[in-house]
């Protein structure tokens, strides 16, 4: 028997395709037992993980509209385009409360993927309790130049789509044969080359970080390529969106989203067949019962 790895791609908004994606997982009661994640990827996994299905899409829809949860003045007032303190503790902990409990119940291995912002690389925390990691999640979802650097165990962080959007390369390296990939990209999307001046004008006291976000189209494009060698070789399924997205990270149209959400789902039930056939006989994988440790 082997191991499977899921692996999923951030994005900001767009990550409610994954949040589709994975309420179909709940619903065939299909749960995977080592996730990677990077910002929203990381995000959309935490809801799965605590088996709270349309958790995420419903806080999604219901806040994408607030300006305690995204607003771009909010870069001016708290140093970040998205309310932090918001959605990371007024949320799980009061408004639509995460089932801890289920959560730490399920034995499941999170990686969360961050940028550390002194060497320019990937910082990976792996945790099965979300409550101890909280400040990595929210480092791994802090966009460059839209929000603050997170200081947490003498560690700076920012989002970790700027070194690796896709932890495929971790989840190799850490010795999984196989994944299934889920993507916020549609089939044959390559990063283009964006502009550097202004990493270099707003980190000139971090250069090996302004390096890596210059340089993270060819890390999203090399990522991009493994994935698709991995699965020519059958070693590797990838979920993605079937056509071009017409939103942004920063979409907040409740309507649009939830056209962005049923797709995911859509296309996870369109992947049903292979997907199973795909996962028989992971040690790491469940499906088809309910399963807590």
């Amino acid at each position: 028997m082997d191991k499977i790895s899921l692996v999923l791609e951030g994005g900001g908004m767009r990550g409610i395709y994954t949040s589709g994606v994975l309420d179909f997982f709940l619903d065939k009661k299909l749960y995977f037992y080592d996730i990677f994640g990077v910002s929203a990827g990381a995000c959309n996994a935490i809801s799965y993980i605590s088996r709270q299905r349309g958790r995420n899409a419903y806080v999604l829809e219901r806040f994408c509209s607030d300006p305690r949860y995204i607003s771009m003045s909010g870069l001016a007032t708290r140093g970040s385009v998205f309310g932090m303190d918001f959605i990371f503790r007024e949320i799980p902990d009061h408004l639509v409360p995460l089932d801890y409990d289920t959560y730490v119940k399920t034995g499941t291995n999170l990686t969360i993927v961050s940028t550390d912002c002194e060497t320019g690389r990937p910082n990976y925390r792996t945790t099965r309790d979300i409550r101890d990691s909280v400040e990595y999640l929210i480092g791994s979802s802090s966009i460059p130049l839209f929000a603050k650097m997170v200081e947490v165990d003498g560690l700076k962080l920012l989002d970790g789509s700027g070194s690796e959007s896709v932890p495929i390369r971790k989840a190799v390296w850490e010795g999984f044969p196989r994944h299934v990939v889920v993507l916020t990209r549609n089939a044959g999307y390559r990063k283009p080359k964006g502009p550097s001046a202004i990493y270099q004008a707003k980190y000139r006291n971090y250069p090996k970080l302004v390096t890596s976000l210059k340089t993270r189209y060819l890390t999203y494009n090399t990522s991009m390529e493994l994935c698709e060698k991995l699965e020519r070789e059958g070693n590797a399924l990838i979920i993605r969106p079937t056509n071009p997205l017409e939103i942004d990270r920063f979409e907040r149209n409740p309507q649009r989203l939830h056209k962005l959400y049923l797709e995911g789902y859509q296309d996870a039930q369109n992947a049903w067949e292979q997907l199973s056939h795909f996962c028989q006989g992971a040690e790491n994988v469940v499906f088809g019962q309910e399963a807590l440790q």
